[in-house]
């Protein structure tokens, strides 16, 4: 019986088509820690949404499994709160509404009502956004939008928090900032954190482990680098750090290098593009 908290063991994924079948993830295994933040880094096409769609129990893997908190995943559920890169939240509904939405759904039995707004409210106020609780969506930022997204997901309280590019789709600034927060959340809630990103800075600015995957089809774990930084993390500090900027060039080097390594029949120029997207330009 493993003691980790969250345990993918042996994935594989097949997706089978007329033309046959294509393998997406081979034999992916990783081990979670409760209150460990993780983030899953590679090439577009790599897999690692399928890896995360996979823990939500989104979609099953072909062979292998996911065990969360001694449970084998099997279908999506409230323990397991996924945020998109773009928010998904109703247009119908304002900022307290979507959120309310969430929580009287996983704690109809188990709060009061007035519990349930309490909640509602409490978590709003962690992501500095009670004074917008009656705007929708189309009346709110992009930035803002985002926020919400994420508390309405740590409202359910879940075991695991799985982000899927959170802050592709914002400016520098407003990402900056909203990587600041989700620190400052961290650091007082200890969340299980997986997430999905392609941006260097911002996986050993948030994460405790970052986990390099190789190319696609058959992608798997290529490496796994632990990022020894004491918390809290400061971005501007950390600039000048030699520990940050050189957690920064192994990313960079397993990006570049690995890859062109593993596939010497591409051109340079197609095995650049992805690599120079996975920077973060």
């Amino acid at each position: 019986m493993s003691h980790h908290y969250l345990t993918i063991e042996n994935v594989d994924k097949l997706y089978h088509t007329a033309g046959g079948s294509t393998q997406v993830l081979k034999n992916v295994n990783l081990k979670v820690n409760k209150g460990e933040y993780i983030s899953i880094i590679g090439h577009s096409g790599c897999g690692k949404s399928t890896v995360l769609n996979i823990v939500a129990g989104l979609t099953g893997a072909s062979s292998g499994g996911v065990i969360l908190d001694g449970a084998e995943v099997t279908a999506p559920g409230p323990e397991r709160a996924l945020v998109f890169q773009n928010h998904s939240l109703l247009p119908w509904l304002t900022v307290y509404e979507n959120v309310a939405l969430a929580v009287d759904k996983t704690f109809r039995h188990s709060k009061t009502r007035a519990e349930r707004q309490d909640w509602i409210l409490h978590n709003l106020a962690l992501v500095n956004m009670s004074h917008a609780l009656h705007k929708r969506p189309d009346e709110i930022s992009g930035g803002m939008k985002q926020r919400v997204g994420i508390a309405r997901a740590l409202a359910m309280e879940p075991k695991v928090l799985l982000l899927d590019e959170p802050f592709g789709a914002l400016d520098a600034l407003t990402r900056a900032h909203l990587q600041d927060e989700v620190m400052r959340i961290q650091n007082e809630l200890h969340n299980t954190v997986l997430m999905i990103t392609h941006d260097v800075d911002e996986a050993v600015l948030l994460s405790d482990r970052i986990v390099m995957m190789t190319n696609g089809p058959a992608a798997t774990i290529g490496e796994v680098l632990t990022i020894d930084l004491p918390r809290p993390r400061d971005r501007i500090a950390l600039a000048d750090n030699p520990r940050y900027n050189h957690y920064r060039h192994e990313v960079l080097r397993f990006l570049y290098e690995k890859q062109r390594k593993l596939e010497p029949l591409r051109p340079r120029r197609e095995a650049q593009a992805p690599a120079a997207e996975a920077a973060g330009a």
